[in-house]
């Protein structure tokens, strides 16, 4: 795990200047602490900063082949290295690390860019062809590391971080009015839009090609998981899913330091720390929580599933008053705003472990392959609501209409009902309607129709989404846009500012594409969210356990305390109008959505959080 920058003058072709890619390198020092390394030719710069991690001598970035033809920088890791690296000495490479890295390099003078097809692992990259005069960027299909870029007057500049990118192009651009707009509509921007104009981001499974003066954007990964014919038996179905998460565990502990997992009170990363101990036993585990006084703490949880599988656990208390301390640097370090208030508890949590560990597993993946947040029911059960007679259908709508504080209903209930499957999904996504989010802009800000720019995020997903049906569909786009621009980007982010990398086994590539081929009654049954997944939980796991309730680092803890805080916090963001949002957005309407929520007549505590996450990110910027 690392961090990488690099600059390309592929229009003028003039040399790049050393220091410009140090100046680069020095903003990302945190995520690679213990080594660095630069490769110049000409117009082509590459820069790196190491986490060992594997091979902790010869590892050394940038690397190439023995001709120096080939260079790569790589953040991640390549969990089948071993079996490629075997496949290539069978066709005569000669290998002199024992580091995954030296894999991409070969792989791609033997594949070239189908390299990328045979790595399973979580990779931000770049590949030089010294011969070809190419660079290629590329990101992991599931989005697990990002990677930042931006063309500008025929120059490429490219990072782990957008800071790296800021660095190299020595000026800061512009908020964009359009990637607020998505934000304020999803709570995070999705790929390729950053919240900077001109600067984006690799889309899961996309990768970048710049050559002869052109750059040009593809999705690489392409796969389309069509249904099993026939399906698996129930039986069948468990031991399949077993036997891949035996193999994806096996191969995330591959390490040669310290290893350990961030543990919640729920059963997905119980079952992590159970199959752990198949290949090893006493493993450390770190858990975030708030105190007694909390109904949703999980710090007893997570002790008494320690003691289950015999690891040791060390608690991380966070109080109200840090979160509201260290939540605007919590911000800064973001780079790009995220309004969901669990990247409080994943800063504190990978502080501590960092303490201990250099490698943490977590249990992220679950919930978007399974169907484990309550708007899956929604989506699984939706056609049933669309079959009903219009009338009926108007009538209940209205009834949820004159609810108090009902916004997550209403909208579920309008959303469903909409015909075309694109669309539906787009307003289950969405926190608010469309012509709420619109209607706080200044004018002449946004393009007509702007929260249809996410269809063409999507828009080369269209042909995987039609094998699946709706609730699969649903799935995938969460895990090729809302997961990796939101949860995966925070977690990396949270992690790696501490040197911590984090590893997420449910997300291997072999697991996600098997599970993606299986229909809807295997993940949402009868009502029961993670069938399935919790059938191979059953293996392992006590009543207990497998009983509690989902919290999730107790993102329900902190809310409260933002709910609790919202007078303070409000005027200071909100109500006064030097804040620096009312150059994008209108006082009135800001207000107006703080005065329907002290007074109890809608609970808009999700769009007025992200407000003061984007406040906050603007006052960072200063």
């Amino acid at each position: 795990m690392c961090g990488i920058c690099g600059q390309f003058n592929f229009k003028n072709h003039a040399p790049v200047d050393a220091e410009s890619i140090r100046a680069m390198m020095r903003t990302i020092v945190h995520r690679g602490p213990d080594d660095e390394g630069l490769y110049l030719s000409g117009s082509l710069g590459l820069g790196f900063r190491r986490l060992s991690i594997i091979d902790l001598s010869l590892g050394h970035q940038p690397m190439s082949d023995e001709k120096e033809r080939t260079w790569v920088v790589f953040n991640g890791e390549i969990y089948n290295f071993k079996e490629l690296r075997q496949e290539l000495e069978g066709h005569g490479y000669v290998f002199r690390t024992q580091c995954d890295t030296e894999v991409i390099v070969h792989g791609y003078r033997h594949w070239g860019e189908s390299v990328l097809e045979h790595l399973n692992g979580m990779f931000g990259l770049a590949i030089w062809d010294e011969p070809e005069r190419k660079l290629l960027l590329a990101r992991d299909p599931m989005g697990i590391k990002p990677l930042y870029y931006a063309s500008r007057n025929g120059a490429l500049y490219f990072g782990s971080e957008i800071r790296a990118v800021l660095a190299g192009m020595r000026e800061k651009p512009e908020t964009d009015p359009l990637a607020l707009n998505l934000f304020l509509r999803y709570r995070y921007t999705p790929s390729p839009f950053t919240m900077f104009q001109g600067i984006r981001k690799l889309a899961p499974g996309e990768m970048l090609s710049v050559q002869n003066g052109h750059v040009s954007a593809t999705r690489w990964y392409r796969f389309e998981p069509k249904p099993y014919s026939p399906m698996p038996s129930d039986e069948e179905a468990v031991e399949m899913l077993l036997e891949l998460y035996k193999a994806a565990v096996k191969r995330h502990l591959i390490s040669d330091v310290p290893l350990g997992l961030l543990l919640s009170g729920g059963i997905d990363s119980a079952l992590l720390l159970a199959l752990m101990n198949l290949y090893g036993n006493v493993w450390p585990t770190f858990t975030v929580g708030y105190g007694h006084s909390y109904k949703d703490d999980e710090l007893e949880d997570a002790a008494e599933t320690a003691r289950v599988f015999s690891a040791d656990n060390v608690p991380v208390m966070l109080s109200r008053q840090t979160f509201e301390k260290t939540l605007p640097g919590i911000v800064e370090i973001l780079e790009e705003p995220v309004a969901t208030s669990s990247i409080v508890p994943m800063y504190f949590v990978s502080q501590r472990a960092r303490r201990d560990v250099k490698v943490a597993l977590i249990g992220q993946g679950p919930d978007e392959l399974f169907g484990g947040y309550t708007r899956h029911l929604g989506v699984r059960y939706g056609s049933l609501w669309r079959k009903l007679p219009e009338g009926t259908r108007s009538f209940l709508s209205s009834a949820a209409g004159i609810l108090p504080r009902s916004e997550t209903l209403k909208r579920g209930v309008y959303a469903l009902g909409i015909q075309d499957r694109i669309k539906r999904y787009q307003h289950v996504f969405s926190i608010l309607p469309g012509e709420t989010v619109d209607s706080l802009f200044q004018e002449g800000l946004l393009p007509e129709n702007p929260g249809d720019m996410v269809f063409k995020c999507w828009d080369d997903l269209s042909p995987a989404i039609g094998h699946l049906d709706e609730l699969g569909g649903f799935q995938l786009l969460e895990l090729r846009s809302s997961l990796p621009d939101e949860l995966l980007m925070y977690a990396d982010k949270m992690s790696m500012i501490h040197a911590l990398e984090v590893r997420i086994p449910y997300l291997d590539r072999e697991i996600v594409e098997h599970v993606q081929r299986l229909g809807s009654r295997f993940k949402v049954r009868n009502g029961c969210r993670k069938w399935l997944h919790r059938r191979v939980c059953r293996k392992f796991l006590p009543e207990g356990i497998l009983r509690r309730k989902k919290r999730g680092f107790a993102v329900n803890v902190v809310d409260q305390w933002f709910r609790e805080a919202i007078g303070a916090r409000m005027e200071a963001h909100l109500v006064d109008e030097s804040s620096l949002m009312f150059r994008y957005l209108k006082p009135d309407v800001v207000r107006r959505l703080l005065s329907e929520h002290r007074t109890g007549k809608n609970d808009n505590h999700k769009i007025l959080f992200s407000l003061v996450v984007f406040e906050t990110w603007l006052r960072s910027l200063r």
